[in-house]
C-alpha cells in the first residue's frame, strides 16, 4: 500500500510540476477551449494551463478521502481501499496524459485539433478503455460497500447477489473496455464519442438488468 500511495502522490502532483516547467515557454495566449468542430472557440492566458494540474490535485485528494472512508466502512481489512487506490492511479495517469496533450496544443497554438495526429477523444477514451479492463479484473475482489462497484438495489440484496453482480460487472467492464479501445483505433472525433457513449449505455442497461435477474434467483 505504501508503494501505491507514493505512486499516487507522484502522479497527482506531476501535472503541476510539468506545467510549471513548460509555463515560461508557452505563448501568452493559448487555446483555452475547442468546439465540437475541433476549432478553437476561445483563447486564454497561458496561466489557464494551471487549471488542469489544480483539478488533478483536487481529484487526487478526493480519491484519497474515498479510500480512507472505504477503509473505515470495511469490516475486514483494507481491500476496498486498495481497489480505490489502484483505480485512482489509473485515473491520474489519464489526467497526466490529457495534461501533456493540452500543453502540446498550447505550445504549438493548435487552432484545429483535426491537424493533431492523436485525437484527444481517442487518447482519453483509449485510456478509459484500459482503465475499464483493469477495473473489471479487480471488481470481483470488492467486498460489499456503499461506495464502489456495481451497486444497484438488487446487487446490494445480500452477499451472494453482491459477489455475483461484481463478477458480472467485471466481465462487462473488460468486454466494454476492449470494444472502446477498438473504437478509438478505428474512429476519431464525434463518431468516436457517440460510439463510446453507445457502449456505456448498453453496459448500464445490461448490468442493471442482470443484477435484477441475479437478485430474483437468490
Amino acid at each position: 500500500m505504501k508503494t501505491k500511495k507514493t505512486v499516487f502522490y507522484i502522479l497527482m502532483y506531476l501535472p503541476l510540476v510539468v506545467t510549471l516547467i513548460a509555463l515560461p515557454y508557452l505563448p501568452e495566449k493559448i487555446p483555452a477551449h475547442y468546439g465540437f468542430d475541433n476549432q478553437v472557440d476561445r483563447w486564454g492566458s497561458k496561466y489557464e494551463a494551471l487549471l488542469f494540474p489544480i483539478i488533478s490535485i483536487l481529484m487526487g485528494y478526493y480519491l484519497l478521502g474515498m479510500a480512507k472512508l472505504a477503509a473505515k466502512k470495511e469490516e475486514y481489512g483494507e481491500n476496498n481501499k486498495n481497489v480505490i487506490m489502484i483505480v485512482g492511479i489509473l485515473l491520474l495517469i489519464l489526467f497526466n496524459a490529457l495534461n501533456i496533450h493540452s500543453l502540446y496544443t498550447s505550445l504549438n497554438k493548435v487552432e484545429n485539433l483535426s491537424y493533431v495526429s492523436l485525437d484527444i477523444g481517442q487518447l482519453a477514451f483509449g485510456i478509459i478503455g484500459m482503465l475499464m479492463i483493469v477495473t473489471g479484473n479487480i471488481m470481483p475482489k470488492l467486498r460489499m460497500n456503499s461506495m464502489i462497484g456495481l451497486r444497484t438495489h438488487w446487487s446490494m440484496k445480500n452477499e451472494v447477489t453482491w459477489k455475483k453482480s461484481q463478477h458480472i460487472g467485471g466481465i462487462s467492464f473488460i468486454i466494454g473496455g476492449i470494444i472502446i479501445i477498438g473504437i478509438c483505433i478505428a474512429m476519431k472525433g464525434t463518431p468516436c464519442l457517440l460510439s463510446v457513449l453507445g457502449v456505456w449505455v448498453i453496459l448500464i442497461v445490461v448490468d442493471v438488468s442482470l443484477t435484477y435477474r441475479v437478485a430474483k434467483m437468490n
